[in-house]
């Protein structure tokens, strides 16, 4: 470790042992921007390559705005200069929809690349949607964990298939979807999933224990389910580790979740988020995602009591806040707003670590319902630079 880093992370430790908050800057770029009212760009999420200067490479796909979640081919836009220059958007057609059994297509979404550093590969994850020959988006339908692996020479993606499950009801509708992943020092992968079976009920929430060989996603095991008798159960789980414990995020309809692991496979009952005041912190029928930095947990979200009733489900501004990692509550006090809201909503994102000194957010203004664009949104996609001091 370098002179330089080793103050750093003294400087770090000593303000964290005297409770004061990590410091940061956020610089808020715009990297597409454009709204043709009948189609919109959603789920941009950026995975880095690492370098000198790293690499990031960004998928985004887009959304039919007469439907529901009608999605199409994955699109990819690169920065090899830390965000000073983009290129793309460029669509991948092994990304893309393709027929299925049951007569209809099916398609990858809801991805996000992760660099794998035992293979040395950007591998990106999600989950699959079928639509039935009117292009509707089938509900009770088989869904699985969908994956690609990234070339980063001839900057294309492999066609992407499933992970191989187990022969067991539960996982008949699964998929890790919005999902953060752990990679473990060894090569193996933590990844947050939420299954039901045919029968349907409530998800539940559990997370695989993975291996990659480069080119195959290979399920080993599996922890505990958790669930709620509350609407649709707990699904879109995020994984993160601080030290030696894990933290797994979970939404559901009424109130997202916080749990915690010792291993990151058996996770205690989760419990509703709230603020260190005992309040409920609102943030409902959406995702948060972690960041981390050092041993300091934060978590990005949505919620209510922002001014923001006009906003679908209050999914804007997106806030950003320090957690407690022992009561598993966010910290009021730290509480600051990462992307304004312009009336579109924001809360399907995505986090990557660019490098110790960056962090980036990154979302798309999603412009349903009609006429949002009143408000001032424009499908901007934008990249959150969070800048630690």
């Amino acid at each position: 470790m370098s002179i330089v880093r080793m103050v750093i992370l003294g400087l770090l430790m000593t303000a964290m042992a005297h409770g004061e908050p990590v410091q940061y800057d956020v610089q808020l770029d715009v990297i597409s921007k454009g709204f043709d009212k009948k189609t919109c760009w959603v789920h941009p999420r950026a995975g880095t390559i690492p370098g000198n200067p790293p690499k990031v490479v960004l998928t985004m796909q887009k959304l039919l705005l007469s439907g529901s979640d009608i999605f199409y081919a994955l699109n990819e836009m690169r920065t090899d200069d830390r965000g000073a220059n983009w290129s793309g958007p460029i669509e991948h057609a092994n990304l893309g929809r393709r027929p299925n059994e049951q007569g209809g297509t099916s398609v990858v979404c809801d991805f996000t690349p992760k660099w794998h550093a035992k293979t040395g590969k950007l591998l990106g994850t999600g989950h699959s949607a079928m639509y039935n020959a009117e292009n509707k988006l089938v509900h009770e339908r088989p869904r699985e964990t969908a994956y690609a692996v990234y070339d980063p020479v001839a900057r294309t993606w492999s066609t992407w298939q499933g992970v191989k499950m187990p022969d067991d009801p539960i996982f008949y509708n699964s998929g890790a979807s919005c999902t953060q992943r752990i990679d473990l020092d060894n090569g193996d992968i933590l990844l947050p999933i939420y299954c039901k079976s045919a029968e349907g009920g409530p998800y539940s929430t559990t997370v695989l224990r993975c291996r990659f060989d480069g080119e195959t996603l290979h399920y080993v095991e599996h922890g505990n389910f958790m669930t709620v008798d509350i609407q649709r159960g707990f699904v879109e789980p995020s994984l993160a580790k601080v030290g030696e414990r894990f933290f797994l995020t979970i939404r559901n309809d009424e109130s997202g979740y916080v749990t915690y692991s010792a291993d990151g496979l058996q996770f205690d009952t989760p419990k509703m988020w709230t603020f260190d005041d005992g309040k409920e912190l609102g943030s409902y029928n959406t995702q948060q995602h972690w960041v981390t930095h050092g041993d300091t947990l934060f978590l990005v979200y949505t919620r209510r009591g922002a001014d923001n009733d006009h906003v679908f489900r209050h999914r804007a501004p997106l806030f950003i806040a320090e957690v407690d990692q022992e009561t598993l509550q966010v910290k009021r006090a730290t509480e600051r707003v990462l992307v304004p809201e312009n009336g579109a909503r924001q809360g399907n994102f995505a986090v990557t670590r660019v490098s110790d000194a960056e962090t980036w957010v990154t979302v798309a203004e999603w412009m349903q319902p009609v006429g949002i664009e009143k408000y001032g949104s424009d499908n901007r996609v934008y990249v959150a630079r969070i800048q630690w001091k």
